[in-house]
């Protein structure tokens, strides 16, 4: 009997999405989902990190910095088209949360940028990070790392 009630637990288990299993955080207003890095080459210096921030609250909120001890740094980033030319900028004033916005950090938009990696983002490891809001204050999360060149989470979160 008890063999039986296991196997339905894993059988309801694996038909969750993959999102499911995604470890999601909660700061004050603000909730982090689906934090990730891609992999990166043995000899990157910089690798991207990506998440989503979603403001429940009624004020407005700033990311205004975070950190990792895999890398020397961690800044803002913007990529944006100017023209046919992809630019690529610090955002040195944080990033607002609006009240009831969600803001995607994402290849092709803001992201965070890793620099002077310590040693390679590897695919399947978890990279811790402290995120720093003006308000809600410093919560630390893990980037899950999915392959090089992926484009959105790994499924495996």
């Amino acid at each position: 009997m008890m063999s039986f009630r296991l196997a339905l637990v894993f059988l309801a288990l694996a038909l969750l999405p993959a999102s499911a299993f995604a470890r999601d955080y909660k700061l004050g207003a603000l909730e982090i989902s689906q934090p990730w890095a891609r992999a990166t080459a043995s000899t990157a210096p910089a690798g991207g990190g990506y998440l989503t921030v979603t403001n429940r609250g009624t004020t407005p909120d700033r990311l205004v910095s975070a950190s990792s001890p895999v890398a020397d740094k961690v800044q803002i980033h913007e990529m944006k088209m100017d023209g046919n030319i992809m630019r690529m900028r610090e955002v040195g004033h944080g990033l607002e949360i609006a009240p009831g916005a969600t803001v995607k950090l994402a290849p092709g938009g803001f992201h965070l940028m890793m620099m002077g990696l310590k040693e390679p983002l590897k695919q399947g490891a978890r990279v811790p990070l402290t995120l720093v809001f003006e308000k809600a204050g410093r919560i630390d999360v893990e980037l899950d790392v999915g392959s090089m060149g992926a484009t959105q989470p790994p499924h495996d979160m």
